[in-house]
């Protein structure tokens, strides 16, 4: 069975492109993103919109980074979506990653993703 977890992964192929898109979807997608991005207030835009900015850990600079909304329920799976377009560096995708985890995130299980659409209707 689905969990109501925010769930995170990469959603592009590891070591290819110069760019790495890092993938969560759940209520608190927006919230968790917006606790450790610099630029404006995530909570506060509106969907389908592209916000540049970074992405800290308290006080470091892990990367710069174009952060796009996707508010519920105009999203591929029905829940707040945020997709974090960061450098394609495997070590940067896994410290964003594990800084997301730590805000509250659960890394998503193969599939989940879709999963989600599918039992929210939306496939």
């Amino acid at each position: 069975m689905i969990s109501n977890d925010t769930i995170v992964a990469l959603s592009t192929p590891t070591g290819i492109g110069a760019i790495g898109v890092i993938r969560l979807s759940g209520k608190d997608a927006i919230a968790i993103t917006n606790s450790v991005f610099s630029g404006k207030d995530l909570t506060q835009q509106e969907s389908h919109t592209i916000h540049f900015g970074l992405i800290k850990d308290g006080a470091a600079v892990v990367d710069e980074v174009l952060v796009s909304l996707f508010v519920a329920p105009k999203s591929y799976t029905k829940e707040n979506v945020v997709e974090i377009s960061c450098h394609g560096s495997n070590y940067i995708i896994q410290q964003i990653i594990s800084l997301l985890i730590r805000k509250g995130a659960t890394a998503a299980k193969p599939g989940e993703f879709t999963l989600r659409a599918f039992l929210n209707g939306s496939l």
